[in-house]
């Protein structure tokens, strides 16, 4: 349970990130590019997100083995 909020929040944390600066650099074009580049950041910073929590799992459970092992 505790894995699935943390992933949640991640996810979330980075795809506001993500949906403020594509909504900056598309706000430089225009109010739809801007709209576009939002959606798009998001998409982005929720994927980045879920990816950066799996991969801080697996270092995390590497680093558990190799204690169990010493």
């Amino acid at each position: 349970m505790g894995n699935r909020l943390k992933r949640t929040f991640s996810r979330a944390k980075h795809a506001a990130i993500g949906a403020a600066i594509g909504a900056a650099l598309g706000g430089i074009v225009s109010r739809n590019a801007a709209s576009t580049g939002g959606a798009l950041g998001a998409l982005v910073g929720a994927t980045v997100g879920e990816k950066r929590i799996d991969v801080s799992d697996t270092i995390s459970q590497v680093k558990g083995d190799s204690d169990d092992a010493e």
